[in-house]
């Protein structure tokens, strides 16, 4: 390590050649134009050339925190420092190096030294050539006090706004566009709604996302980026488009369709809060779905509810293609009634090969975790088509007995779990109110001096939470209880749109999708070792709406 004294040598032998640093981020916009880039570059440009010292390059890094050590002019000027190229290093204050005390201490106390750099800090003080240096570890311990005060206040700020169901996010979702009258608004944004709602239609059919992203590639409608640098939100290219300009733009990326189709925005919701964060490291991973800030009513949907429901159910259970490539017929809708689990397509080692459905449990662990389910492809398509055609011909010779039968039978099924919902929605509405006056409680405590500010930080936070979590909960719970309402009018909407396939003379994935939400498939075995199979077939009671067409 370089003393005080080699640093100056190094200087004597050649004259200092002095680096100059700025930095500014968000955060520090609040502070005036005394803070801005231009402004700690005049000033310590004009005070190196007081000094007589020469000024070989300017480091900027604009928009970067100081908790953040891996910004590009910070590397460059570390680069040139190890080049020996510089061997005086200048800021407006010790802050604008950085603000992590381990790793700002680090260059000054390490890096910088151990290369014969001399480092000042302007406004602070701080100059490494001389003796009076004690302050800048404190220093430092401070910025990073500030920094992480104003990381808990940011914090803060966008949960009360995710707990209001204010949109928060820099670009608005594919599909929607910001209100002009409020950012934290959705509304929908007529060129590139319908394509979302085609995205939809596609997937209720059945297809997966790899599938819809090759149908939007020959429909040729751009991707989400092209539309965002379009319109100048976004200046930026996905890399079909740097390989291939002209129909790049084309290219669907598979996991902005997935993630699409999983954004409950669509429905009318606004799901905040979805990553866990950590003050110095950033996003540290993904919240699971039912950890999320949703919630319900905030915008004008793009998908019904219940559509958005079974597209989950969907993407959760879809099978990949097989060997042909195409995806299998029943891909998502086959259920093991012991298990649970999906029943996966295979086919049999004999001279004749037959294509047969069984338990994905028992494929994977055998005999002792499930049966076979076993169910061979051509007997299961009969069945399903047979059904259909019975019930098709039933709802054309008596339509309001069979409707009234739908609904009856689901309505008894769900008598329990209804009165169980109303009496847990009911505790769950108290609980609110008494969160409500104990928020009220807490402030009034702490403006009294009862309790102090971190205390009431602390359980506001605890309360607060809780407080979303029901919320959330009692929102669902409305929801499903007004689906119990619409009931009879879902029944009789079926009843009206199966009549249309009395005739069918073969299955396809799209007719499927659109009448059956699953499968289900059980087993019984005698002790003789006689299998027997049956199957229910559960009806989707809300026919599912047709895709839409979209000129592109």
């Amino acid at each position: 390590m370089m003393s005080g004294y080699d640093v100056m040598s190094a200087a004597l032998a050649g004259g200092f050649r002095a680096a100059i640093y700025c930095r500014l981020s968000k955060d520090d916009d609040q502070q005036g134009e005394s803070a801005s880039i231009a402004n700690q570059r005049d000033m310590l440009e004009t005070y190196c050339e007081k000094q007589g010292w020469e000024v070989v390059a300017v480091y900027q890094d604009d928009g970067y925190t100081g908790l953040n050590m891996e910004r590009p002019d910070l590397k460059r000027m570390m680069k040139a420092i190890e080049r020996r190229q510089v061997n005086l290093v200048i800021t407006k204050d010790l802050s604008r190096l950085g603000r992590n005390y381990l790793q700002t201490g680090h260059l000054i106390e390490e890096f910088f030294p151990r290369n014969g750099v001399r480092y000042i800090a302007m406004n602070d003080g701080i100059d490494t050539l001389r003796e009076n240096n004690d302050i800048a570890p404190f220093k430092n311990i401070l910025n990073e006090m500030y920094s992480k005060d104003i990381s808990k206040k940011v914090h803060s700020s966008y949960l009360l706004k995710a707990q209001k169901g204010q949109f928060t996010g820099c670009v608005a979702p594919f599909g929607y566009r910001k209100d002009p009258e409020d950012k934290n608004h959705l509304l929908i944004d007529p060129e590139t709604a319908p394509i979302v709602r085609l995205i939809f239609g596609y997937a209720l059919e059945g297809h997966g996302p790899n599938h819809i992203r090759r149908r939007l590639e020959e429909r040729k409608l751009p991707c989400p980026t092209w539309w965002n640098r379009e319109r100048g939100i976004r200046n930026v290219r996905t890399r079909w488009e740097q390989q291939d300009p002209e129909n790049g733009k084309y290219i669907w990326d598979f996991s902005v369709i997935k993630d699409l189709l999983m954004n409950p925005v669509y429905t009318g919701a606004i799901a905040s809060q979805k990553t866990e964060y950590r003050f110095k490291i950033g996003t540290i991973g993904s919240k699971r779905p039912e950890d999320w800030i949703v919630v319900e009513g905030t915008h004008e949907p793009l998908v019904d509810k219940r559509d958005f429901a079974i597209v989950q159910g969907k993407l959760k259970s879809r099978q990949r293609p097989g060997a042909s490539g195409e995806p299998s017929l029943f891909a998502g809708l086959l259920k093991c009634g012991e298990c649970g689990k999906s029943l996966t397509v295979r086919y049999t080692n004999a001279k004749h090969p037959q294509r047969i459905y069984s338990c994905k449990t028992y494929n994977a662990f055998g005999k002792h975790h499930c049966s076979q389910h076993r169910i061979e492809y051509d007997t299961l398509t009969s069945l399903v088509l047979h059904k259909i055609r019975e019930c098709a011909a039933a709802a054309l010779m008596d339509s309001e007995t069979v409707a009234d039968r739908l609904t009856g039978n689901c309505e008894a099924e769900q008598k329990g779990q209804r009165e169980a919902m109303e009496r847990a929605l009911a505790k769950d509405e108290e609980r609110i109110e008494t969160l409500e006056k104990m928020v009220l409680r807490l402030y009034e405590d702490m403006v009294a001096g009862r309790i102090t500010e971190n205390n009431f930080d602390l359980l506001l936070a605890k309360t607060q939470k809780e407080q979303a979590e029901l919320k959330e909960k009692a929102a669902e719970a409305r929801k499903r209880l007004d689906d119990e309402v619409r009931l009879a009018v879902d029944a009789r909407e079926w009843v009206e749109s199966i009549q249309e396939y009395r005739d069918i003379a073969e299955l396809d994935a799209a007719t499927l999708n659109r009448l059956i939400k699953e499968i289900v498939v059980h087993e019984t075995i005698d002790s003789d070792k006689t299998r027997h199979i049956s199957i229910e077939i559960h009806f989707n009671l809300k026919p599912l709406p047709e895709v839409e067409q979209v000129t592109g």
